[in-house]
This record gives structure tokens, sequence and C-alpha cells, in this order.
């Protein structure tokens, strides 16, 4: 059973065509799968290992499981090597820098959004400051606020009067 799907390409001259897809296409389509995700992580971490050996960490028929080896491999992220009666399957990491190439002009994209709205925030406290005169306080990077949640100083005692009296 092949998993990796076909590709309609279009282009401005011609009908829309199906064609074999792109390398990058045959990888992200064999990381599309958590059982072959799970086999690159182990491979990642324990080294060249056996079909025998990956197969036991998984809960499936053999068949099923030399399917994933074989999608893996045709996307070039596995090599298999004989070693006497054993094939050792080993992590190929070339192919995931076309992933990583894929992958950082979306990353610059939300660095950059990011930076935008830390800018933004960091205008709007300096404006909130320049202001009142005073500088906010008591909101922590994890969202919580303190006892009740409410905003304080820090140094145990509430800012609202009336919570010493309680």
């Amino acid at each position: 059973m092949d998993v990796t799907p076909a590709v309609r390409r279009q282009s401005p001259s011609s009908p829309a065509l199906w064609s074999a897809p792109s390398a990058e296409d045959e990888i992200f389509a064999a990381l599309a799968s958590p059982v072959r995700r799970e086999v690159l992580r182990l491979l990642r971490e324990r080294g060249p290992r056996s079909v025998q050996e990956l197969a036991s960490c998984f809960s499936m028929a053999r068949p099923s499981f030399s399917e994933h080896l074989r999608v893996l491999r045709e996307a070039g992220l596995v090599s298999e090597r004989r070693d006497g009666r054993r094939r050792l399957y080993s992590l190929e990491p070339v192919p995931l820098v076309r992933v990583r190439d894929w992958l950082d002009p979306y990353e610059r994209f939300w660095r950059d959004k990011l930076s935008a709205l830390r800018h933004l925030l960091d205008d709007s406290v300096t404006a909130d400051t320049e202001a009142t005169g005073t500088e906010t306080t008591g909101i922590t990077t994890t969202g919580e606020t303190g006892a009740g949640d409410r905003p304080h100083d820090g140094g145990g005692r509430p800012e609202d009067p009336d919570e010493e009296r309680q």
C-alpha cells in the first residue's frame, strides 16, 4: 500500500496535471505518521537498530511495521544495511535539512510577529509609566499575580488596605 500522495500541479498554460511527488512531499508524507516519527526518535536516541528491536517498541503486525520502514527508506530518512541475517536501520539526518529549510521562513515570520508584539507592549508600558509616573508591577511571565489573583508588591503585604484587616 503506497501512502505517498500524488501532487496536483497546475501551470498557467495547461490544465491541472497529476505528477509524482517531489522529494519534499515524500519527506513530509513520511513525517506525517506518528509511528514513523517515533521510529526516527528511537534511531536518533539509540543509534542503529535491527528491525526486530524497532518493531518490539510497537504493537502492530510485522508487515505493517515493515511498511513504515519502507516509507522512511524511500523518503531517505533511514538507511538499511545488512549485518549477517539482520537488517540494521540508521537515521539519515540530511533529508531533514529540507524540512528545516522549508520551516525557516515560517520561524522568521513568527519571530518577527512576536518581536513586533514585544515592542508594542514595551511601548505601551513606557507610555503608561510616563503618563502615571509609576511602573506597572505584579504580573509574572506565567500570568500568575500572587495570592488571590491580585497584584501585590512581592513583599508579602497586599496592596489593598481592606485585605490587611481580614
